[in-house]
């Protein structure tokens, strides 16, 4: 699940047109995501992606987010490499002391790890320490920048503060990962193309055995299939250095050519506690922006209108026993009923799509196999075709405001030949609830009569 996802939906949710009716008729055509609404917002924003308006907002924010994210990335190795190289810079008389490279790879990535941690705990809350690196504050400042399209195109983007501490919180665990490898890299290039001599001094009461047992417990990752990549006692009693006057020992320098070992514990530290324990914490930061994206898209504005809409029949009231009255009019006989059955061996529209038949039987509670739109834009082929498919009771809907043509009489005699019963139901439109008006019931009532057929009844 990407940022691209939430912002072409939040693109699409400020166009969006689509009626309740449209909606439903979305929903009934892909039941199988039903509760399921990452997927229903999905498939229906593959569907109306083509009414998004070009360039993307999601393709223009992606593409300046990156490149500003690389920029960020680019820095960070190149700050880490020469952090690494100042650290490991070697006049040929003082040796390298391990302790500071130790806290550059061990300590501040166990610490900045820590902090980010309790980010993560806390990326929920707008006010929070990261408000300062969301892109409420830092967007408006790299807009700025941007050229004036871009701004444009910009400039009325409203994040979810939960999804930009995410977006941060994963660039800051990108930057500082590159900055380790950095750190990495500088340390394998010196020991390569340099002599150096490595000791470790401190002002604080450590003897060797402490320290070594430090150490030991530093290394638990690694120890086992790499021994040699672990300082011993001896190697860490040889390379204390004591800073008395710039002079060393006569025992250190006797064994200089050792201790260049330490290179291979800074090695495995480093790759250890600064890159993978890192990678981890970017996986994590990536499964938190998932997450986030997914809260974030059901929390868009009209999302949940939307959904409801898929979801949620347009309620009519239809009750399920039938109630069948003779009623007698000038021109003949009708008859009529004030309820549906709950089935029908088949239901056709005139002039309607499948899509509206479809959410017609969702409202009126009525289930059938078959669905056929009849008239209209069809043919005087197709109709035949249909009206040779046709048998048992069929639920007609015509819209209530059209009065009937003679093309539908024709195609009604015609249907009424080839079935048993044929259930005409004047419909209102979806802002009415589908109920149609009495002026316009009774003109179809009216026509209807003149049929005198036993077999036509009408829904009032």
């Amino acid at each position: 699940m990407h940022i691209k996802s939430y912002l072409n939906l939040y693109q699409l949710c400020e166009v969006d047109t689509s009626t309740k009716e449209q909606r439903r008729a979305f929903g009934l055509s892909h039941v199988l995501l039903e509760n399921k609404p990452m997927e229903q917002l999905f498939a229906w924003l593959e569907l109306h992606k083509s009414k998004l308006k070009k360039p993307l907002l999601s393709e223009t924010f992606s593409t300046y987010l990156y490149g500003i994210s690389l920029i960020l990335v680019i820095v960070g190795l190149i700050a880490g490499l020469f952090s690494g190289l100042a650290l490991l810079n070697y006049n040929g008389h003082a040796p390298v002391n391990v302790i500071y490279f130790m806290a550059m790879v061990i300590a501040l990535p166990l610490i900045t790890m820590t902090l980010a941690l309790f980010s993560m705990i806390k990326a929920h809350q707008t006010q929070s320490v990261l408000i300062h690196l969301s892109p409420s504050y830092w967007m408006e400042k790299i807009v700025a920048l941007l050229p004036h399209k871009v701004q444009k195109n910009l400039e009325s983007l409203k994040i979810n503060p939960l999804l930009a501490n995410w977006i941060v919180i994963k660039r800051s665990q990108l930057i500082a990962l590159f900055f380790s490898l950095g750190l990495l890299v500088a340390l394998l290039v010196v020991v390569a193309t340099k002599d150096i001599a490595f000791a470790w001094s401190t002002t604080l009461q450590i003897d060797a055995t402490s320290f070594h047992s430090f150490l030991n417990t530093l290394a638990l990752p690694w120890r086992s299939w790499f021994p040699s990549a672990v300082p011993s006692l001896e190697l860490i009693e040889k390379s204390q250095y004591f800073r008395l006057g710039d002079h060393l020992s006569e025992e250190m320098i006797n064994n200089a050519s050792k201790l260049g070992e330490w290179w291979k514990f800074l090695a495995c530290a480093t790759l250890f506690y600064a890159i993978i324990l890192r990678f981890l914490m970017y996986l994590l930061s990536l499964l938190g922006l998932k997450v986030a994206v997914k809260k974030s898209l059901l929390n868009l504005e009209g999302v949940s209108t939307l959904l409801r809409d898929m979801n949620e029949p347009i309620i009519t009231t239809n009750a399920q026993e039938r109630v069948e009255e003779n009623k007698t009019n000038a021109e003949g006989d009708l008859q009529t009923l004030q309820k549906l059955d709950a089935s029908y061996d088949m239901v056709q529209g005139w002039a309607m799509s499948e899509e509206q038949l479809h959410v017609l039987n969702d409202s009126m509670q009525v289930i059938t196999p078959l669905v056929y739109d009849v008239g209209g834009t069809n043919s005087l082929e197709v109709d035949t075709e249909i009206i040779h498919k046709s048998h048992g009771e069929v639920l007609f809907y015509v819209k209530a405001w059209e009065p009937p043509t003679m093309d539908f009489i024709d195609y009604l005699e015609a249907l009424v030949a080839s079935v048993d019963k044929v259930i005409v139901v004047p419909v209102g439109t979806q802002e009415e609830q589908y109920h149609a008006e009495t002026k316009f019931v009774d003109i179809w009532a009216k026509k209807l009569a003149f049929l005198n057929s036993e077999k036509v009844w009408l829904k009032l």
